[in-house]
């Protein structure tokens, strides 16, 4: 009946809803009615479309100028790059000959060269050097003649043109031990000799000064220092036909193979003539070409400025793009205002359609729903068919519980038959924990049992052991064990019966027992001792052996250079000399050196001694060595003192050649030689510095040349000028 009440009442709101949908719908409908027409502003939407498409054209343009900026500066930034790593494998070539430098002796040019790049504003002038980085040769033979022709200390040294530039080098690259030169333009007049045909048809080529590339002043500097502008270039052919070129006044020059000089004595007059090979070039490993370097840097700065200008122009472009293309947005943002405004119209009306048609559908679905007369025969059917389904669901409930009752039955007969079952399981379990501790328990008594026979049997075989040390078994041992008791209380009986016969024998000496065994354990201590140590001297010998084959042969090899450069120079002066190793096989204490030498033809070589050679031979034997050993010794200088005295003249000369050429070496230690009197016309190389005792301030040339602080040569020559 409630459900019957609830169908009534649903049939009642069911009316209202459908009076109050069509009211609704009438509405809507005279709402779109009196909705007005909308129509777009086509003429203001083209006009802002025109704009909008020029802004664009002059944005593009921007776009354009921009890129095309943009790819000039990749252009210049390209330029840039080239130049600066052209300027930086100048540089690498310029850290090359620095390198060169350092590895010849001069030690600190790179902290030279770095103070002097650091501090250049501070300078009045312009500084050259290194003169090595200012020097270009375009050819690797001309770069041997130069650098074999200018002494070392020049390429190392740096060139001011004004006093105070060069007082601050000096007091400022004292520590790197640099040289400082002061170019004070004053040249100085000295006739200087033109290749003439002769020369041209005897292969001459040209002059020192003439294969260098370099700033006007470091050139000026190594021609009027060093006499470039006077020394030649010959060919091969000129080195076979080097007489004829003295006669031509030639008294320098250069050929691929040597060097040939020669100089006028100031006594006689003659002329003494000097040969050196010519030696390949060191420090010339590249050559640096600085026009290219300062051109380069001039087309950097160029390239960088025009860069600079470049993005100024770029940023003022993109400004004006930002302008248009922000004018433009604004353009956009109003047409898209116009046409949202016509869409919201259109969106508007359609919303409105929309909902009536939905209103529409509302009311026709209420139409739809079921009347009150067809929902009541529906729940009269339903009320039928559940009171039969009951009925059904009695009855087969009826049958559940019958079935039931039997299945309790036979539950209560299953549970007593399994409670049964589990005394029995208890049961049968205590009867195997007994059992299983009865086994354990015999486990254990066996595994003690076995212990004990392990121990029984090592007791044993250490018993058997200690027997064996003592006596070794033997077929009549075996047989007496065999004749003795089994037990262990017979064999106690034995070993006292033993005893008491031992203790009844007659001894002078009761001791003597006790001595033997003391004996017997000092014999065995000396063997433990003489072993160790024999095994040590074994080591010991083997290490002295093995040091020795090292150290000999290192040793070998030392004396087999010295011998090789001693027997070459003792050839040029004299007949045959050798330096041996002179062994003596494990008695090192007897090692030496053994000089042999021999001044004629007829002799044989003889050991170095006051019995068999003159104090001369002695002297020129003894310097000799000392050269053998300059190249193999380190060491700040060396000093010889009056080594010469005693010598004949001829000695003396050969004697006094090796030293200069052996002093003159690259990187060997300076030389003094301290004598009172030297040989006149003797070959001195351009290394050479010869310091005389000043004492005469009237001798009025040295003394005027003196004091200008002016070189060697120059007082040689002021020397050689005739008196006027």
């Amino acid at each position: 009946m409630n459900e019957i009440e609830d169908v009534r009442k649903r049939e009642a709101s069911r009316q209202d809803k459908i009076e109050k949908a069509k009211q609704d719908l009438a509405d809507a409908e005279a709402e779109l009615a009196n909705l007005p027409n909308f129509e777009p502003p086509r003429e203001e939407i083209e006009q802002i479309g025109a704009q909008i498409h020029e802004l664009e054209i002059a944005a593009s343009d921007k776009r354009r100028q921009v890129h095309e900026m943009g790819s000039m500066q990749v252009q210049k930034r390209g330029q840039i790059d080239h130049c600066m790593r052209r300027i930086q494998e100048i540089e690498n070539v310029n850290n090359r000959r620095l390198q060169a430098l350092k590895n010849s002796g001069a030690h600190n040019i790179f902290e030279a060269f770095q103070w002097v790049e650091s501090h250049r504003q501070e300078f009045k002038k312009d500084v050259f050097g290194p003169v090595l980085l200012e020097v270009n040769i375009q050819s690797r033979e001309h770069a041997s003649f130069v650098e074999g022709h200018v002494p070392f200390y020049i390429w190392k040294s740096f060139i001011t043109q004004d006093p105070e530039d060069r007082d601050l080098l000096v007091r400022n690259l004292k520590p790197f031990e640099v040289p400082v030169i002061n170019y004070t333009g004053e040249k100085e007049t000295t006739r200087t000799l033109a290749i003439s045909r002769e020369m041209e048809e005897l292969g001459i080529t040209g002059k020192l000064d003439q294969v260098i590339s370099a700033p006007k002043i470091v050139k000026e500097v190594l021609t009027t220092q060093f006499g470039l502008d006077q020394s030649f270039i010959g060919t091969l052919e000129t080195n076979l036909r080097a007489d004829e070129a003295c006669r031509l006044g030639i008294r320098d020059l250069w050929t691929p193979e040597n060097h040939f000089r020669w100089q006028a004595s100031r006594y006689g007059g003659h002329i003494s003539a000097s040969v050196n090979p010519v030696r390949n070039s060191r420090l010339f490993s590249e050559n640096i070409d600085t026009r290219e370097q300062n051109e380069l840097e001039h087309r950097k700065a160029e390239a960088e400025d025009m860069l600079a200008r470049l993005e100024e122009e770029i940023k003022g472009l993109r400004s004006e793009q930002r302008h248009v293309e922000d004018k433009a947005a604004e353009l956009h943002k109003q047409r898209e205002e116009i046409i949202n405004r016509g869409r919201l119209e259109r969106k508007r009306r359609q919303d409105m359609v929309n909902r009536i048609e939905q209103r529409r559908r509302k009311l026709e679905s209420f139409d739809k729903e079921e009347d009150l007369h067809s929902a009541l025969c529906r729940l009269q059917n339903q009320i039928s068919k559940l009171n039969e389904e009951r009925l059904k669901r009695v009855i087969r409930m009826k049958e559940l519980l019958m079935e039931a009752a039997d299945a309790q039955v036979n539950h209560a007969a299953l549970q007593l038959s399994v409670v049964e079952s589990d005394i029995n399981v208890r049961n049968k379990e205590r009867e195997f924990r007994s059992h299983e501790l009865l086994g354990t328990r015999a486990q254990q008594e066996y595994d003690q049992c076995k212990l004990e026979l392990a121990k029984c049997r090592a007791d044993l075989e250490a018993a058997k052991s200690a027997a064996e040390q003592v006596a070794k078994i033997t077929p009549d041992l075996q047989r007496s064990f065999a004749e003795m008791p089994d037990t262990i209380e017979d064999l106690c009986d034995a070993i006292e019966d033993c005893i008491a016969q031992a203790g009844a024998v007659l001894c002078p000496n009761p001791n003597v027992l006790e001595e033997y065994e003391r004996r017997c354990q000092q014999i065995t201590s000396l063997e433990a001792k003489y072993e160790h140590e024999n095994a040590m001297l074994t080591t010991c010998l083997t290490e002295i052996e093995s040091t020795k084959t090292t150290w000999l042969s290192t040793l070998r090899d030392l004396v087999g250079q010295i011998n090789e450069t001693f027997s070459r120079n003792f050839r040029e002066m004299a007949v045959a000399g050798e330096v041996s190793l002179d062994e003596h096989d494990m008695d090192f204490d007897k090692y030496g050196i053994l000089i042999k030498v021999k001044f004629r033809e007829t002799g044989e070589l003889q050991v170095l001694s006051a019995h068999h050679q003159s104090g001369g031979e002695r002297s020129v034997s003894t310097i000799l060595y000392l050269v053998s050993l300059q190249n193999l010794t380190n060491c700040p200088f060396r000093v010889v003192d009056e080594i010469n005295q005693g010598m004949d003249p001829i000695n003396e000369r050969k004697m006094f050649q090796q030293l200069v050429r052996a002093a003159s070496q690259p990187n060997t230690p300076q030389c003094f030689l301290l004598t009172p009197k030297l040989l006149p016309e003797l070959d001195y190389s351009e290394c050479c510095s010869i310091l005389s005792i000043m004492n005469g301030p009237w001798i009025e040339k040295p003394s005027k040349v003196w004091s200008n602080g002016m070189s060697w040569s120059a007082v040689s020559q002021s020397l050689s000028q005739p008196v006027s």
